[in-house]
């Protein structure tokens, strides 16, 4: 090796170690399948992220993409999941247990433990116990990720050691801040539900209520959208974040937001991409 294809490696050695990139994925039900969209445009462009948080659906999406397996090992493991395999449909305004939830992803994970997949992985959920976000990154992978899809009305909340918890998005739906605490430069941050906190003209109770959850979640991505350096928003608003319908038109609602943002995710990691105007408002 001569000496200037020595220095040219070096110095590349050094921009991928001191520039880590991560991905965020937010929290939004059903709506999550657009991230299998996303992978697909990450893998066909060669990205690869060094570490990844999510909360509750991008959570449960995450851990897929922490478990290194390409787009074609992931649809075939969530080949003809339906809402069934998520939660027991339930009369009236009365949460389900997350025992389906987790045995569906029992047999759809390879890896059992967090602190054992290939890129890590951030599970964020919220400890009812003291109100406050756990960011998990060694224990059970199933049950933690029900614990952090255990949205409040749709699923009960789920004991876990000494712990009570509750959906990840309660308190930090848009987990960029995670990331930047564990040594990412660059926070690549997808969000399944940019439409959340909307509003509603219904009178109806149920609806009043997911309305009033997604105000909640609203206000509190707000932080993850500043923290992120690109943020891509998939159009999803036609889909129940309830109900899995035509997963096959979210997944390409995922790929084709995340093409668009492509050149400049690969100006990101080149290093070339110019830093947020957060670092300057931090110091």
């Amino acid at each position: 090796m001569g000496l200037k294809n020595f220095l040219l490696k070096k110095k590349q050695s050094k921009l991928k170690k001191r520039n880590k990139v991560g991905l965020c994925l937010s929290g939004g039900g059903a709506r999550g399948f657009c991230y299998l969209g996303a992978f697909k445009a990450f893998e066909e462009n060669g990205i690869k992220f060094d570490m990844v948080a999510g909360a509750s659906a991008g959570s449960l999406f995450g851990a897929l993409y922490a478990s290194k397996l390409s787009y074609d090992q992931i649809i075939e493991l969530t080949k003809g999941i339906k809402t069934s395999d998520f939660r027991k449909p339930k009369l009236g305004f009365l949460p389900s247990k997350t025992d389906i939830l987790n045995e569906t992803l029992k047999k759809v994970y390879p890896i059992k433990r967090i602190e054992d997949l290939p890129i890590p992985l951030f599970v964020v959920a919220v400890n009812l116990k003291d109100g406050k976000e756990i960011d998990f990154t060694a224990g059970d992978l199933t049950t933690t990720v029900c614990g952090s899809c255990a949205i409040p009305g749709v699923f009960l909340p789920v004991k876990y050691k000494n712990m009570v918890l509750v959906d990840g998005g309660v308190r930090n739906n848009i987990p960029a801040d995670v990331l930047r605490y564990n040594g990412c430069n660059y926070v690549v941050t997808i969000d399944c539900n940019c439409t959340r906190g909307g509003g509603t003209n219904s009178e109806n109770i149920i609806n009043q209520f997911f309305t009033s959850i997604g105000i909640t979640m609203s206000n509190n991505s707000t932080q993850g959208k500043i923290l992120s350096d690109i943020l891509i928003c998939p159009d999803m608003k036609k889909f129940s974040s309830l109900k899995i319908v035509d997963v096959a038109e979210m997944i390409k609602q995922g790929y084709t937001a995340t093409m668009s943002a492509m050149p400049e995710i690969k100006q990101l990691f080149l290093g070339k991409l110019k830093r947020k105007q957060w670092r300057k408002q931090k110091k």
